[in-house]
């Protein structure tokens, strides 16, 4: 429902507060007392069967008994009373309910989800149950139980766990740091963490958002929405219980390695969110998101009055993987960074060093670090570095970011500095920290912004042939393939492999490894059964063997001590391939696992047999393309290894991105495979081969989402079955979804429209394109938006576009179209349309609006035309509005 009467949630006109009482420590007292010291400016009504007045307003028996309709009602009545009071409220016509209650059980029949069911019949929202409640100070809302108010300011406070809320506020309240809203989600049976990151993206209070939870339970509504929000403002995200047992068998190396918190850390990084481990460093970053906007750049310069605590935050900075800015030799300061005055520095001391840092262009940031000492005045040296950061500002117009480090409890330093607003920090490690949130904030915009295609343009798969491989084996009932089904799935994907000949016994084996004997070669021999996943905790891999003696001798052994200690296991044969010779090849590790949150994960790293002990590995949510594969790569330690080193030649590392892109395209395309597991995967300077390979499969499929696309993607991908090819006046036209990289096709495609069209398009004169203005158009999330791009074949020139962004509730879309001037009149606009209209009916759109300048006359044609009713818009006068109801 996401943001559905969330107004009735955050800014109610009035309130009634179902189970308030008297008794001292009860939920209703709390509540009523936070409501009135937060000076609620409208009614609060007590409502409890049992009491005539409370805290000296009068109370009601039941919200049914109420002689107006409350917009929010909090419910902190027993588990029991819940259902009933939820059903009083949504037939009082209220629009929003806070459910304080915990333990209402989540089977069906008990309170719980019978509750939800009936909001949901209603439409009342339900925040909790088991929430703390909520929190506007902007509104003087306090609904909640938190011991403290949370002050005014412009952070959002998103959190499932009500204790960690409430650690937060306090020690934002010693800090300064205010917030826009607080909510508690509990148990999340209605509003969750992306109906909230809807809202908050566009609240203009809301300049960032904090997350604090321990599970997403629906990740594709989870990541559109984290996306979404990213792009707008830093979301920093905090995740409990990262470390609880698992639950879910673990088959393969891949499924191992993709532990949930590290598919949890890939998803955020994924949706540009700022993951954080510890409130600790939730603080840190509170405390720099609460002051300082991000930036771009990386390169950091200290400035310190001790060479010793200098070291530690460049050594800091170091571990951590920042970047120590080079030093522009000026007045008074050397070339070296940190920059040290010495212990006597004082307040001029720091004015006059901190002066040409600021308008150094070496550094992106300053960090100015002071430890008192009896000649250096903690509070005048803040005073200097607030002083000269507020006047440079002014003077030059550019916020460089400086942080503070102030060693020792001196409030007057700390309020000079938070007035200034400048992030202070107790440790230079704390700092470095807050300078490092935003770096990586910055960076994750990167991730954030690539919307890979469906299917890769760099290889053409058999995608018919790999899914009849996996039709046969699930026809025969096989939940693994077996080696030559492997061997044609990854032929299918053009994943270079190690040729195999498949034995039934012994014999067989014998005569498949004649040749390769022959020839000078040696043998690897290998047993094949659906019950042996990893062949060699059981001795089945012999490898280098010479002779037909050794291989049968090899044979016999593998045979009796797989009977030995494996004795269910069905043994189907041997796998007989020739010896490949690692040498000077990387040993890697490639495949997919699945997780029961975000679905499939691919998974890259370092391979062979102790792959799970060294656990040097990288997870990404597919679809990749060569960009997210070669950024997965770079975040494993093993990808040092990958250059080159004394007489090494490196590896070819876009031959090992493209099997990580390809093996994504096999999850696209094939939902059936459940876990793949290569390797090891053997890579030099000629490129990457899978020595080899388990394939796991089921037929299930996994639940139904909206919209087309791998049933369980988290990420929606590039829709390419989505391209159309047209004639229109005897060209052809290609009409395609918008990608990323057409950037640069948009500027020339705006450069070709006429003023008066543009204005017509954008309701004012536009002539700035600017890299902001485009990437809106652009980067886009296919999971809530289309844009559809009409392009020359022949000439590969833009001729128009047509774009529709569906609401949060997924339920309506507004459109937007232009065409090349010299295009108008063509057919071309009324196709565009018709196409988006089709997306639109596909996606499960009720409705499809515009707006429309009353003098273009030609679009309203073509509205018309299609179906839309038009009619004036009471609030712009000179537009139209159009709508058609699909």
């Amino acid at each position: 429902m996401s943001t559905y009467r969330f107004e009735a949630l955050l800014r109610p006109r009035s309130i009634a507060l179902a189970g308030a009482g008297e008794r001292e420590g009860s939920l209703g007292r709390a509540v009523l007392e936070n409501l009135r010291a937060a000076a609620f400016a409208g009614p609060v009504w007590p409502v409890n069967p049992r009491h005539e007045a409370v805290g000296g307003i009068a109370c009601v028996p039941s919200v049914a008994d109420l002689a107006e309709t409350p917009d929010l009602v909090v419910i902190a009545a027993p588990p029991a009373a819940v259902p009933g009071i939820v059903e009083e409220a949504a037939r009082k016509g209220a629009g929003a309910a806070v459910i304080l209650t915990a333990d209402l059980g989540e089977a069906p029949g008990e309170a719980g989800p019978r509750a939800r069911a009936i909001g949901r019949r209603y439409g009342l929202r339900l925040l909790g149950p088991n929430s703390i409640g909520l929190a506007v100070p902007g509104a003087r809302l306090n609904a909640s139980l938190l011991a403290r108010a949370p002050a005014r300011g412009d952070l959002a406070l998103i959190s499932q766990s009500g204790t960690v809320a409430s650690g937060i506020v306090e020690w934002a309240a010693r800090r300064a740091v205010g917030f826009s809203a607080v909510l508690s989600l509990g148990r999340a049976c209605d509003v969750d963490v992306a109906d909230c990151l809807d809202h908050f993206a566009s609240d203009l209070g809301t300049r960032a958002i904090l997350l604090c939870l321990k599970e997403v339970p629906d990740a594709r509504k989870f990541m559109s929405a984290a996306r979404a929000a990213a792009r707008a403002k830093p979301v920093v995200v905090l995740r409990t219980g990262r470390h609880e047992a698992e639950s879910r068998p673990v088959r393969t190396h891949t499924g191992a390695l993709a532990k949930p918190d590290a598919v949890y850390r890939a998803a955020f990084r994924r949706a540009g969110l700022l993951s954080v481990e510890d409130l600790d460093e939730m603080f840190s970053a509170v405390e720099t998101l609460g002051r300082q906007r991000p930036f771009p750049g990386k390169r950091l310069a200290i400035l310190t009055n001790g060479r010793g605590i200098g070291a530690l935050a460049a050594d800091r900075l170091a571990d951590r993987g920042g970047t120590l800015a080079a030093i522009t030799p000026a007045a008074g300061l050397g070339a070296g960074n940190p920059v040290d005055l010495g212990i006597d520095a004082d307040a001029a001391s720091y004015e006059a060093a901190l002066s040409p840092l600021l308008a150094d262009r070496a550094n992106d940031a300053v960090l100015a670090i002071h430890v008192p000492t009896a000649r250096s005045d903690g509070t005048a040296v803040a005073a200097a570095i607030a002083g000269t950061v507020t006047r440079t500002r002014a003077e030059t117009g550019r916020r460089k970011p400086v942080f503070a480090v102030s060693l020792g409890e001196d409030e007057a330093a700390t309020r000079l500095l938070t007035e200034a607003g400048i992030p202070r920090f107790a440790t230079d490690s704390d700092a470095v920290e807050g300078f490092l949130h935003l770096v990586r904030y910055r960076e994750a915009q990167d991730d954030l912004m690539r919307t890979p295609d469906s299917l890769p343009r760099d290889f053409a798969p058999d995608v018919e042939a790999a899914r009849a491989v996996v039709a046969r084996a699930l026809k025969q009932g096989s939940a693994w393939l077996d080696p030559l089904s492997v061997a044609e799935l990854l032929r299918a994907y053009d994943i270079p492999s190690v040729p195999l000949t498949l034995a039934p016994d012994i014999d067989a084996a014998a005569s498949a490894a004649w040749p390769i004997l022959a020839q000078g070669g040696t043998v690897a021999l290998k047993v094949v059964s659906p019950d042996i996943v990893h062949k060699s905790d059981i001795g089945g891999v012999r490898l280098d063997l010479t002779s037909e003696a050794d291989l049968r001798e090899a044979a016999r052994e593998i045979l009796a001590r797989a009977r030995r200690e494996r004795p269910e296991a069905r043994i189907t044969g041997f796998a007989v391939q020739p010896m490949v010779r690692k040498g000077r090849r990387r040993e890697l590790i490639a495949g997919l696992a699945e997780d029961p949150t975000f679905g499939p994960v691919v998974v890259f790293g370092r391979g062979g047999t102790a792959v799970e002990v060294i656990d040097d590995r990288a997870l990404g949510l597919p679809p990749l393309d060569l960009a997210l594969a070669s950024e997965l790569i770079s975040r494993t330690r093993v990808a040092r290894r990958l250059a080159a080193y004394r007489d090494v030649p490196a590896v070819d590392t876009r031959a090992v991105a493209l099997v990580l892109v390809k093996i994504a395209q096999l999850a696209a395309d094939l939902p059936q495979v459940r876990e793949l597991d290569i390797n090891p995967l053997l890579a030099d300077s000629t490129g990457a081969v899978a020595l080899d390979a388990r394939v796991m499969i089921s037929r299930d499929p996994g639940r139904p989402v909206r919209g087309r696309g791998h049933p369980r993607f988290a990420i929606r991908p590039y829709p390419v079955e989505w391209e159309r090819s047209m004639m229109l006046r005897g060209r052809r036209i290609l009409v395609r979804p918008v990608r990323p990289e057409d950037e640069g096709l948009f500027r020339a495609f705006f450069h070709a429209v006429s003023e008066e069209d543009l204005r017509l398009r954008f309701f004012s004169p536009v002539r700035d394109f600017s890299h902001a203005f485009l990437a809106r158009l652009t980067q886009l999330d296919y999971a809530r938006a289309i844009a559809f791009v009409a392009t020359d074949v022949e000439t590969g020139a833009m001729l128009g576009a047509v774009r529709l962004h569906a609401d949060a509730n997924h339920e309506s879309g507004e459109y937007a179209i232009l065409v090349r001037t010299d295009r108008k009149g063509t057919g071309l606009g009324f196709a565009l349309m018709r196409m988006m209209i089709d997306w639109a009916r596909a996606e499960g759109l009720k409705r499809v609006e515009g707006s429309v300048l009353a003098e273009n006359r030609p679009m309203l044609a073509v509205c018309r035309r299609l179906g839309f009713a038009v009619h004036p818009d009471r609030d712009e006068p000179g537009v139209m509005k159009v709508g058609l109801a699909l």
